[in-house]
């Protein structure tokens, strides 16, 4: 006799089962029941739909109704939602809107239901602005939005897989985008330093992040839409994506006596059966075992759910197949970056108790000399025994191959060495003779063997300077262009001969660009006696793991109550994302390829080979470095050459065109804007007179229609400190200046008459009786100017103060920014 087979939820798991089982079973009863319209689309292509990249809305329809029935003989049911079961009467109560409420008896059931977004209890969500991605009609609602007139900004709330892949998206679609994370990053299953450069992609490609913000309730404006946060401000935009996360859909099951977890997912063993008989689970809706530790988890996967409904298939016909559990491997595509996950965490490492160790390595997706190769940043977890426990890994090209031979690895079991016997598909095009998967396991296998010991980035501050040296073994020129503090530098080349320099008794911390001259230089110090340790990832690692959004303003809005589009500090402007300044020039005389060195290494060599050029000669340059994008355009206007064509490609690479010694000719394609009067002003004092000063002179000139750069330095750091503490980690050096120093425009000193700081409540006083903006009165005017903060780095490095410690409105910049400024001004002060 043919069984009865009911399926609740199409799309991936449920799909799957009803496929898999009519191909193994040719005489049963299928029917599927389906709350939405459609049976099975690709909820996973949803964004790239928002974004243009899936142009045609119909190739997002895996399976439809009628072709489910034509070839599989499958009954399907759109808009029936199944609202109870009676597990004792074997029958599910349908609510369908072709046929009412009505009963459906089975032989088996399986459950698919998914998950559903998460509302928040909060003020206002019912706001019909307010967006989620779960459907085609979600979808659907969301590109009649965005397609209508005067949809210019949107706010995505949730900073999870969905939630990026949104904000790509929407910024693709033409809007401003603005990501809204309560957390302190982007994408909770990567560690911190490498989300920190799948974040560091978005905001070079305009997307706005706010990191440890939560959203409060949402309010009705007269045209669009506004988000309140909990420090008090509040953001606008036309339309709202919330994408904090997904809750399992099982609401209907309360009553059935299937049992649920703590969370509401639908607990099976390992045959996927639940709590009754004849009822099975697939999907995002049930609870699974995570495969390396045993623990229970919930994992809203696609590829995981179809492997669960082939599962359910083989049982109900008879098969024996079961579920081993999942091990959460993802990837995503943020621009032109990718971001892609196996296994465990530190975070999930740190929850359950287990000893682990890790290790960081960042090597080229492909042969170096084959053109087009980038870096991976790949990271490994392991037990001290070199048990593989999880992989992370981003980068522009190479991410996905690497993560899915160690997500095989950990599979079967695997121990770090067998990542080092990998024989992996070579040539220079796709890959090195040592494969990236390689490389990280011979670095993990050194550490296991005890040929290294390795400390990471976010151990620094556990550092004790009086008992240890920080040694850069970089070049000087490296260590010059940016180091950690309290470093000192002896380059790995220089080092046998210099040994006598460094002190035996103290421990010495090593590190250097990328791991590797740090490897070799902790095996010369370890055979001369030293006791050394290298730190895990290098410099490379540790630049990328200090990456904070850039601030912007949150209370800038148009007369229609819309956030209005201006930038964020340091955001790059729509144009210099993807369209050159000019046309590809007709000549190129001269290239020259920096790539792989930070400022000022790439602004160095475009001088020195320049000054090699003869007038009206041009130089193609080829950089990585995120800052030369703006370097580059200072520096040409400082020079005097002609800067004629700047590109940022999708791998991040940027190119740049100059010509040297030449004025624009009428038939270049780049114009000289006319410049507008600009007033730039040093402030090295920290003095509150000189302070006062220095902003009536700035906000003077504001007010005359001047383009005004304040570039705080040394003392002159203090105007611009938060008044209260940070929770930040400093060195030695770093702590003392903070007990030193004045901690915001409140404690600053006279420079004369200070009188044991009865000077400065003199002075105030006389300023407020005589009608004179205070010196907090006077910063904020000249911020709502537009008068730019700019903080030096150089100092705040020597000072040891982070930019957490400032105020949210300043910029950071070095020297090259102040003189690209400078150079536009016609008015420089130092006070």
């Amino acid at each position: 006799m043919s069984k009865k087979v009911l399926i609740v939820g199409g799309v991936a798991g449920g799909a799957s089962a009803a496929a898999r089982l009519r191909r193994l079973d040719e005489h049963a009863e299928i029917i599927i029941f389906e709350k939405g319209p459609y049976i099975s689309f690709a909820n996973c292509g949803l964004p790239y739909y928002i974004g243009g990249s899936i142009e045609d809305r119909e190739r997002l329809l895996v399976q439809t109704p009628k072709g489910m029935a034509d070839r599989f003989n499958i009954d399907v049911r759109t808009r029936s939602e199944v609202v109870a079961i009676d597990p004792h009467t074997r029958t599910v109560q349908v609510q369908s809107q072709e046929r009412g409420q009505y009963e459906e008896s089975y032989d088996e059931l399986i459950l698919s239901p998914g998950a559903k977004p998460i509302i928040p209890d909060l003020p206002g969500t019912d706001n019909p602005l307010i967006y989620t991605v779960r459907s085609i009609p979600d979808i659907d609602r969301i590109k009649k939005q965005i397609s209508s007139s005067n949809n210019v900004s949107s706010i995505v709330i949730g900073g999870g897989f969905i939630g990026v892949e949104m904000a790509e998206n929407l910024k693709e679609a033409g809007l401003d985008v603005t990501l809204v994370e309560g957390n302190g990053q982007l994408l909770t299953p990567f560690d911190p330093e490498l989300a920190a450069a799948l974040a560091q992609e978005m905001e070079q490609n305009g997307v706005k992040l706010l990191f440890s913000q939560r959203v409060q309730g949402f309010q009705v404006l007269e045209q669009g839409i506004g988000v309140e946060l909990a420090d008090g401000h509040v953001l606008t935009a036309d339309l709202v994506i919330l994408a904090i996360g997904v809750t399992p859909d099982t609401a209907f099951l309360r009553n059935s006596g299937v049992s649920l977890g703590t969370r509401g997912h639908i607990i099976v063993n390992e045959a996927l059966e639940s709590s009754v008989p004849h009822i099975y689970a697939v999907g995002d809706a049930i609870e699974v075992t995570e495969t390396i530790h045993g623990t229970k988890t919930a994992i809203p996967l696609a590829g995981p759910a179809n492997k669960q409904g082939r599962i359910v298939a083989d049982r109900i016909a008879g098969l024996s197949s079961i579920y081993k559990g999942t091990q959460g491997t993802a990837i995503i595509k943020v621009f032109g970056m990718t971001g892609a996950t196996t296994g465990s965490n530190e975070k999930t490492l740190k929850r359950l108790g287990i000893d682990y160790r890790t290790v960081i390595v960042h090597p080229a997706s492909h042969a170096s000399y084959y053109p087009g190769s980038s870096a991976i940043t790949l990271k490994l977890l392991f037990t001290p025994a070199g048990k593989i426990l999880g992989a992370q890994a981003v980068g522009y090209d190479g991410v996905d191959k690497r993560i899915d031979d160690i997500a095989v690895a950990i599979h079967f079991g695997g121990h770090i060495s067998d990542l080092t016997e990998l024989e992996l598909s070579y040539a220079p095009p796709y890959s090195s003779a040592k494969d990236p998967v390689n490389m990280a396991g011979y670095a993990a296998e050194n550490i296991t063997a005890g040929r290294v010991e390795t400390f990471t980035y976010d151990q620094l501050s556990e550092r004790q300077p009086e008992q240890s040296i920080l040694l850069d073994v970089r070049s000087e020129l490296e260590h010059r262009n940016g180091n950690i503090p309290d470093s000192i530098n002896i380059s790995v080349d220089e080092l046998r001969q210099r040994l006598d320099e460094l002190d035996s008794t103290k421990d010495i911390w090593v590190y250097c660009q990328v791991g590797l001259r740090g490897y070799t230089a902790s095996q010369i110090l370890r055979q001369h006696g030293f006791n050394v340790k290298n730190l895990s990832g290098g410099y490379k690692t540790y630049r990328q793991a200090q990456f904070k959004p850039a601030p912007f303003s949150t209370e800038n809005h148009d007369n229609n109550g819309r956030q209005d589009q201006s930038k964020p500090i340091h955001a790059l402007k729509e144009t210099e994302l993807s369209n050159p300044i000019s046309a590809e020039p007709q000549r190129i005389d001269n290239e020259l390829n920096v790539c792989g060195l930070s400022c000022p290494g790439p602004l160095i060599q475009l001088k020195q080979k320049m000054d090699q050029l003869s007038n009206g000669e041009t130089l193609r340059v080829k950089a990585s470095d995120p800052g030369f994008y703006e370097d580059v355009k200072a520096w040409a206007t400082m020079s005097g050459s002609s800067l004629i064509h700047l590109e940022r490609s999708k791998g991040g690479i940027i190119e740049a065109v100059i010509a040297k010694n030449t004025m624009q000719t009428a038939s270049s394609a780049m114009e000289i804007p006319k410049e507008e009067p600009a007033s730039t002003l040093v402030v090295f004092s920290g003095d509150l007179d000189k302070a006062i000063a220095s902003l009536i002179i700035a906000n003077g000139a504001a007010a005359s229609g001047r383009k005004v750069t304040m570039f705080f330095t040394f003392w002159g750091l203090n105007i611009i400190r938060k008044h209260q503490p940070q929770p930040v980690s400093k060195t030695m050096i770093g702590r003392m200046f903070d007990i030193m120093l004045p901690r915001g425009s409140h404690k600053l000193g006279m420079s004369k008459m200070n009188m044991l700081g009865v000077g400065p409540k003199i002075i105030r006083g006389i300023m407020k009786n005589n009608n004179v903006a205070s010196l907090e009165e006077l910063m904020q005017t000249a911020t709502a100017q537009g008068v730019e903060f700019v903080a030096c780095q150089m100092s705040m490095d020597l000072m040891g103060i982070q930019r957490e410690e400032l105020m949210d409105s300043v910029n950071i910049g070095g020297v090259g920014y102040y003189l690209g400024q400078a150079a536009h001004a016609n008015h420089n002060l130092f006070i």
